[in-house]
């Protein structure tokens, strides 16, 4: 069942499948959109049969973030017991001078199970899990943003806070083929922005099929996603994990994001976290974040709130630097951004470096949002940086 291959897909899991082109399609309909099919298949039998044949054992995918800083690697491992905790599992290696993470000569880099996730394409028992990168010595490597995250959530003043995080994740779906965005004419563009942010139809949205199916793989793992959209740049699309607290946050975020590239992968279509994917009057991809302490959430919050806006003011050029590459392409003062030379904030202001709600406003505590992320931001980096500098 599913994605073109006998391998049986969890109950309740997605399914983007590769539909048989249509004899009679124009050239121009032959694209990745057309290949992808929004049926999500229930098959108790098939799931069955995988949880018959595999008896006790628990294939278990190891992912971590490669050498890029923003890509993720994975390989299975078969676990000869069924897993309840990440305790159970043992370490692993891989050759980090393929992942841009050793040198050939050494090229040992070890994988440390650090939390797991139900897995959406296997079903059963079966389940994903979040590495860290260490090198033979046990030491962090440089990719391993997660060590130093941990060590500043680990604080006593932060753990005090209990900080949440809400991320807005935007990303792009391009053809493979053509690596254009997904549903464009093959020359020129789509019309002026404006019809496609939370739209219906086929003239106006382009990837629904993948973005569902990835909402169903998200809950099925586990993970704590809110919600999802189309946005303002057609094939352009958003979620969002949260409330998450402290390290979960980035953990979910990178599955959340590991998930999205096997659903594309399946459905023949490039995902892109580029915060910029088309040059000119287009918007750019973002990863607002949304972030509260519980000072921030008593009575009396907001000027506690105010006060944080005012550290990360102090901070800007150093949050800029961590906030993601490629950022001065979207930061620019328009298409809702601001600057990224000046901080500026404001209630209910999408033209600020941070936003504080109406409804904040109105009932004195809450939470603020961070629009300065760019899509592709690390979620370690981020949300521990927010904190260290609003709360250490």
């Amino acid at each position: 069942m599913g994605c073109g291959s006998s391998a049986p897909v969890a109950e309740g899991a997605p399914v983007a499948r590769k539909a048989e082109p249509s004899k009679a399609a124009e050239p121009e309909q032959d694209n990745a959109q057309a290949k992808v099919s929004n049926k999500v298949e229930t098959d108790k039998s098939k799931e069955s049969k995988s949880t018959e044949l595999a008896g006790t054992s628990t294939v278990v995918e190891y992912i971590w973030i490669d050498g890029t800083m923003e890509n993720c690697r994975s390989k299975a491992r078969t676990v000869t017991k069924q897993v309840t905790s990440v305790d159970q599992l043992s370490k692993w290696n891989f050759d980090g001078s393929s992942t841009g993470q050793a040198p050939g000569d050494d090229s040992e880099v070890i994988l440390v199970p650090r939390s797991i996730y139900r897995d959406p394409f296997r079903g059963g028992q079966h389940l994903l899990c979040m590495c860290e990168c260490e090198d033979p010595h046990g030491n962090p490597l440089p990719s391993n943003t997660r060590a130093n995250a941990v060590k500043i959530f680990s604080d006593p003043k932060v753990e005090g806070e209990a900080p949440w995080y809400g991320i807005e994740q935007e990303y792009a779906l391009l053809d493979a083929k053509t690596s254009r965005p997904l549903g464009w004419p093959e020359e020129g563009y789509p019309g002026p922005q404006g019809p496609y942010y939370c739209a219906v139809g086929a003239n106006k949205i382009s990837g629904r099929e993948i973005c569902d199916a990835h909402y169903k793989a998200c809950l099925y793992a586990g993970l704590q996603i809110s919600g999802t959209n189309g946005e303002v740049m057609p094939s352009q699309w958003e979620y969002q994990i949260g409330p998450c607290e402290g390290i979960s946050s980035g953990d979910q975020m990178w599955i959340s994001r590991y998930l999205l590239e096997r659903i594309c992968e399946m459905a023949d279509v490039v995902v892109t976290f580029d915060p910029k994917p088309i040059p000119g009057d287009w918007n750019g991809s973002g990863a607002h974040c949304n972030y509260s302490t519980a000072s921030m959430r008593a009575d009396g919050g907001l000027e506690v709130i105010k006060k944080a806006i005012g550290k990360l003011e102090a901070k800007h050029d150093e949050h800029i630097k961590a906030y993601g590459e490629g950022n001065e392409r979207r930061l620019t003062g328009a298409h809702e951004t601001a600057s990224i030379d000046a901080f500026s904030w404001g209630f209910a202001n999408r033209g600020a470096s941070v936003r504080v709600g109406r409804d904040v406003e109105r009932e004195g505590k809450g939470y603020f949002e961070d629009r300065r992320p760019a899509s592709n931001m690390d979620p370690y980096v981020v949300t521990s940086l927010i904190a260290k500098t609003t709360i250490l």
